[in-house]
């Protein structure tokens, strides 16, 4: 007697071939007279069916780590060599523009682009220092928020409401529909 290991839709490792692969059909084997189907293959698309013990399922990935937890950005300089404005005297920084690095390598981030960067260096400068430090500002308000979670009584209606707008910020960050601090908030 079997019964289906896997299901339609489900992706599986193949091991046979070494490759994924989605169960396209479950083909149960029934005999007469038995309540249970008596050997189950599963149809893949790759040409022939398998047996469950040639399959694996697909494990889940484990959960990234979170940003907060794992990044730390920092604003590096980066040369302005093509710039006829270099050795501008009214350039924050002459002869470089800022690059928030988000990465050990240096390689990934926020870059400007030179002709924004001239237009208005001050603002750009502004907007390097904010992002660089938003994954700490967003630890503090994930503290706040956490404070105010398992403290509801013992927080001040000012924090709690600074908590509740940290929640939604969280919630616009991570795409989460409903914020947790609204259903505390209801529930006063």
């Amino acid at each position: 007697m079997a019964k289906a290991v896997f299901h339609k839709g489900q992706r599986v490792y193949v091991k046979p071939v070494a490759t994924w692969a989605v169960i396209e059909r479950v083909n149960p084997q029934w005999v007469k007279g038995v309540e249970e189907p008596l050997r189950v293959s599963y149809d893949t698309g790759l040409g022939r069916e398998f047996q469950a013990h040639e399959l694996a399922a697909d494990e889940d990935e484990p959960a990234k780590p979170d940003l907060i937890e794992t990044e730390n950005w920092r604003v590096l300089r980066a040369v302005n060599r093509l710039s006829a404005d270099a050795r501008d005297p009214r350039h924050p920084h002459p002869g470089t523009f800022p690059v928030v690095v988000t990465d050990e390598m240096d390689w990934g981030g926020w870059r400007v682009p030179m002709s924004e960067y001239d237009r208005d260096p001050q603002r750009i400068e502004h907007q390097a220092r904010v992002i660089a430090n938003a994954l700490r500002l967003m630890r503090v308000a994930r503290e706040l928020a956490q404070f105010a979670q398992d403290n509801p009584h013992e927080t001040p209606s000012h924090l709690a409401d600074l908590a509740a707008q940290a929640e939604m910020v969280f919630a616009t960050i991570y795409h989460d529909p409903k914020p947790k601090l609204d259903e505390m908030l209801a529930a006063e």
